[in-house]
């Protein structure tokens, strides 16, 4: 008897799926309108699930991800894979090219789509992804907290929470060659200072020694450690009276440094300071025997800021005596062009140099035009990244340790919200159809009201959290340096 009503129970659900899928399938000419944008994209094989959505209301969805092996899934408005599924899927399939066949049920009628491609190459990304999360505007920005998402899963931890803080400012958390072990970001504020994360010992560092004209504000870790490169900027923030503008900072003074971490001393150089040139975002060569920074002649301000044309210039940087070389050389002279270069970043290979262009002036994120450029270092070739920039600022871009992905923040979705996009770089140089950060809910980025700030990769977990920060923050005196 009981096998009798299986048997009725299963004929009932088969004759249930065939008219919920009839053979009378309309075949679309286009692609699936789903969200994210995660059509024909490279991907790594150790990334988190790429669960969608579709913007035209469907009744149901069904995908069918077809390589070497097939898995198929189904959901209503939303797809989410089940993650041990998806990650044995991925290690079958790395290296292969797989099509992504979606067929939806939208007002009463099955359309299916035209297939679309996910690349899935064996260069794994860097597991961990640090960024500040905070609201969008100027004006909101005294609840912010720096965050570590896990990119092989959805985990997400809270490394500093300006709640534990005094409500104090904090700006963007730095690694020196993507190493967990070796970090630092500024935390303001009357307690506060830089805070040096060595192999998990916190030092807060007080950055402004006498004569100085402010504290530490861009900087770059070198590969020993044993130095931090840092811009000393005098920002001002400034309202725009045009409507499509909202805000512009400037440096109204700023020049460069080097911090010696065992010696606690400040190292400077005549040719890297002074009044009538404004240097800001300085980074060590993957090496550590040369400093990157950006240039620009000092001008009336703010009068003449669209005149503010930053160019791109290096120096020498000698590790045994930890001096400043005494020869400044050009690579790109942006005011010939008519543009500013802003945020250069070297690939860990030292292959490549990854930085922004914007119309004027040294803070790209609330300029709509800014976007990314990629030069070749062994061959001065400069590449567009056409298919990776997009109709809104581009910027804040970090390296993956393999020099095979690079993240930045990406305003394209609505020109408000900075979100995390993934660009992979393969062997011959050729920038892929960035992807952005895959989340759990598909409708995460609908109704969150942060952006994602400074995102920076890294090979492993921070060994620090907010309470550790909060410790520091309010019982360790900051340490001078002269």
């Amino acid at each position: 008897m009981n096998i009798r009503l299986l048997l009725l129970f299963f004929s009932g659900f088969l004759l249930l799926v065939a008219c919920e899928r009839p053979n009378n399938i309309r075949e679309s000419n286009d692609l699936p309108p789903i969200y994210p944008d995660y059509i024909n994209v490279t991907i790594p094989c150790n990334i988190a699930p790429l669960n969608f959505l579709m913007r035209n209301q469907p009744e149901r969805i069904e995908v069918v991800l077809k390589g070497h092996t097939q898995v198929q899934y189904t959901g209503k408005d939303k797809i989410q894979f089940s993650e041990s599924q998806w990650k044995r899927f991925l290690q079958a399939e790395q290296g292969n090219t797989v099509s992504v066949q979606v067929t939806a049920k939208v007002n009463g009628q099955w359309i299916k789509y035209q297939p679309f491609d996910w690349t899935i190459v064996k260069d794994k990304i860097d597991p961990c992804l640090t960024y500040r999360s905070i609201e969008p505007g100027y004006e909101v920005w005294n609840k912010i907290q720096l965050c570590e998402r896990n990119l092989e899963n959805f985990s997400v931890k809270v490394i500093a929470d300006n709640n534990l803080t005094d409500g104090s400012c904090m700006n963007c958390h730095v690694f020196g060659g993507q190493n967990p072990n070796l970090s630092f970001f500024h935390l303001r504020g009357e307690k506060g200072g830089t805070i040096l994360n060595r192999n998990g010992h916190l030092r807060k560092i007080d950055t402004k020694a006498n004569l100085m004209k402010a504290s530490a504000t861009y900087g770059n870790l070198h590969p020993s450690g044993r130095f931090g490169v840092f811009s000393v900027n005098v920002v001002i923030p400034a309202f725009h009276t045009v409507a499509s503008k909202k805000l512009e900072v400037y440096d109204s003074a700023s020049d460069l440094l080097v911090l010696d971490f065992d010696n606690n001393r400040i190292i400077q150089s005549p040719l890297v300071s002074g009044d009538d040139k404004l240097e800001t975002f300085p980074v060590f060569s993957a090496d550590g025997n040369r400093i990157f920074y950006c240039i620009t002649s000092n001008k009336p301000l703010p009068d003449s800021i669209q005149r503010l044309k930053y160019s791109l210039c290096s120096i020498p940087f000698d590790t045994l005596s930890g001096q400043f070389g005494s020869r400044i050389d050009t690579i790109i002279y942006m005011s010939e062009n008519d543009k500013s270069v802003s945020f250069p970043k070297p690939s860990p290979d030292g292959r490549f140099l990854l930085y922004c262009i914007s119309d004027y002036g040294t803070f790209p994120i609330w300029h709509r035009e800014t976007d990314l450029q990629m030069m070749n270092l062994k061959t001065g070739e400069i590449s567009d990244l056409e298919n990776v920039n997009s109709n809104y600022s581009d910027t804040y871009h970090s390296w993956s340790s393999n020099s095979r992905w690079f993240v930045f923040a990406s305003k394209r979705d609505d020109g408000l919200y900075g979100k995390p996009y993934f660009c992979y770089v393969d062997s011959a140089g050729k920038a892929h159809k960035p992807f952005v950060l895959p989340q759990q809910d598909p409708y995460y980025y609908d109704y969150t009201l942060k952006s994602f700030n400074i995102p920076e990769l890294s090979t492993g977990e921070l060994p620090f959290s907010a309470a550790d920060i909060e410790r520091v923050y309010w019982k360790e005196k900051a340490e001078r340096f002269q």
